[in-house]
């Protein structure tokens, strides 16, 4: 509950490196991740991490323990968060809710990828198949907004 009442890194980033947008087509839920990436000891790693997320409470809170885990990480280590450690991270989510922290691994995942593709670094392949699915599931989820009359967030 204290991620959802009190979000960390919530709301727009100026001027990020990359911006991701990702969507959950059962419920709606859409999500944008900022970030600013940074070099140390040669690496590249998150510096700065945002959200906004339209959904739910679960959604709120997946999102910002998301980008809790992520900040001050390589973009390798960040990479490697998956939903379960999300889920784990807040003491876990009923199983009604755990597509809220595969939106939420999706929308790191999907910033990785564009930044990684923007500055022509390598890509893993698994990075790769996350970004397949990551924009199949976004236009699902804009085919079912705009069935049900709800507008872009």
């Amino acid at each position: 509950m204290e991620h959802f009442k009190n979000p960390s890194n919530m709301g727009e980033m100026k001027d990020p490196d990359v911006t991701s947008k990702v969507g959950n087509p059962a419920c709606g839920d859409v999500m944008r991740i900022y970030l600013k990436v940074g070099k140390r000891d040669g690496e590249k790693y998150i510096k700065d991490i945002k959200f906004k997320t339209f959904g739910c409470a679960s959604a709120i809170a997946t999102s910002s323990v998301t980008t809790e885990m992520a900040m001050g990480k390589t973009l390798e280590e960040a990479e490697s968060i998956e939903e379960k450690e999300i889920s784990e991270e807040l003491g876990g989510l009923p199983k009604i809710k755990m597509h809220c922290s595969s939106l939420s691994a999706n929308g790191l995942h999907e910033a990785i990828y564009q930044y990684k593709k923007k500055e022509g670094l390598d890509i893993s392949e698994d990075l790769k198949k996350k970004h397949k699915i990551a924009q199949k599931t976004l236009e699902r989820t804009k085919e079912m907004r705009r069935k049900h009359g709800l507008d872009e967030e």
